[in-house]
């Protein structure tokens, strides 16, 4: 079985883990448009697979912003991030893929590529969209 994992925005994380092998089978950067067109073929393909993408709608926690304007930038990404989840649950839903929303964590993204590395023992090139989306399936079993 495979375990995707997607962090949803304009640059859209995601990671496909394969519980058997207990790897990553993928970690990439793409515009969402193929990101759903990568998810919906692996789905096609390989028929058993799980969806987790992380959902901005259930966020429990609010950063501290010393900076105004960066905050007012931050909550219209954020606005913006909670669309695509809409729109990922909706396809998902559509398609017959099953998935979970994850609700944001604190400290649970944001991770240096020397962190991850150190940590999965992946050593192919990563983006910080891409390590959030990893993090969401890593070490399911």
């Amino acid at each position: 079985m495979f375990c995707i994992g997607l962090d949803p925005g304009k640059n859209t994380g995601i990671a496909v883990w394969n519980m058997n092998t207990q790897h990553f089978e993928m970690l990439d950067t793409v515009p969402i448009h193929v990101a759903m067109d990568r998810v919906r073929a692996f789905g096609a393909k390989y028929g058993n697979i799980r969806v987790y993408f992380e959902d901005a709608r259930k966020r429990q926690y609010l950063p501290r912003e010393r900076n105004v304007s960066e905050y007012r930038g931050k909550l219209m990404g954020a606005g913006s991030v909670k669309r695509d989840s809409v729109i990922w649950q909706d396809a998902l839903t559509d398609w017959g893929i099953p998935f979970t929303m994850v609700p944001p964590r604190a400290g649970a993204t944001k991770w240096t590529a020397d962190t991850f590395r150190r940590i999965t023992g992946y050593t192919g090139r990563t983006s910080n969209h891409a390590r959030d989306a990893a993090l969401l399936v890593y070490g399911m079993k």
